[in-house]
């Protein structure tokens, strides 16, 4: 006759010893314990990690033990479900010997495997971002291709921009033309217009003086009689 009791005896002193830094006595009667199991990764991938609670019935091995997740991380549910699912498959292949280190054992595979698909996730995300880069360059590079209809739609829409320059322009001129002042206006809005060239020339050391020996009596001048328009025809006759 099988004794069960001895068997999880020496089974759990053995998971003690080789899980010493992950397995978590929780009672003894019923024997029931947890393993934490973490994926073996490199320095700068993310680790996933499950905390797996067994529990001995009467007669394991030759019953199935009961299991459990208690906890996990960075494990999506569709991981999760794959876990349970090898679980349950390894029981089955297992039944009649003490099999807890088989199952922890499978289960540290299976992380392992899903952080290599996580990985490579990753690894195809980045090739993925690279090649929509280079495509979005390539486009910056070489234009939109030109077809009727982006073409008609640039047309009306840059015609539509000319002719708003052009009606800003014509307002802007028009708005000018009203200001502007005639220079009568200016000289009757601003009455140091009236001096304005003399105190320039002044300024610039040029001081206005007449020379009145360039101006002679007008009896002193020779004028012919025919530039003299008083003069009457018929006196130069009788002379």
């Amino acid at each position: 006759m099988t004794d069960y009791a001895e068997e999880q005896r020496n089974e759990l002193e053995a998971l003690e010893s080789i899980y010493a830094d992950s397995f978590t006595e929780l009672s003894t009667s019923p024997a029931s314990f947890s393993i934490t199991i973490a994926s073996e990764a490199g320095e700068d991938e993310e680790k996933v990690e499950v905390v797996l609670k067994f529990t001995y019935v009467e007669s394991y091995p030759d019953e199935a033990p009961l299991y459990e997740i208690v906890s996990q991380e960075n494990l999506e549910d569709s991981d999760t479900s794959e876990v349970l699912t090898l679980l349950e498959e390894q029981i089955q292949e297992n039944l009649g010997m003490v099999m807890i280190f088989t199952l922890v054992s499978a289960v540290q595979e299976k992380l392992n495997e899903i952080v290599d698909q996580i990985k490579n996730r990753r690894e195809e995300e980045k090739i993925q971002k690279e090649i929509e880069a280079e495509e979005a360059e390539k486009v910056r590079f070489h234009g939109t291709p030109v077809t009727i209809e982006n073409f008609l739609s640039w047309k009306a829409a840059f015609e539509a921009e000319l002719a708003e320059i052009r009606r800003k322009k014509l307002k802007e001129e028009e708005q000018a033309g009203k200001n502007k002042l005639t220079g009568k206006q200016l000289f009757e809005t601003d009455h140091n217009l009236d001096t304005s060239d003399i105190k320039f020339l002044e300024e610039a050391g040029n001081n206005v003086e007449v020379d009145e020996s360039l101006f002679q009596e007008l009896d002193d001048l020779e004028l012919d009689d025919e530039d003299d328009p008083d003069c009457n025809p018929d006196d130069l006759e009788s002379d």
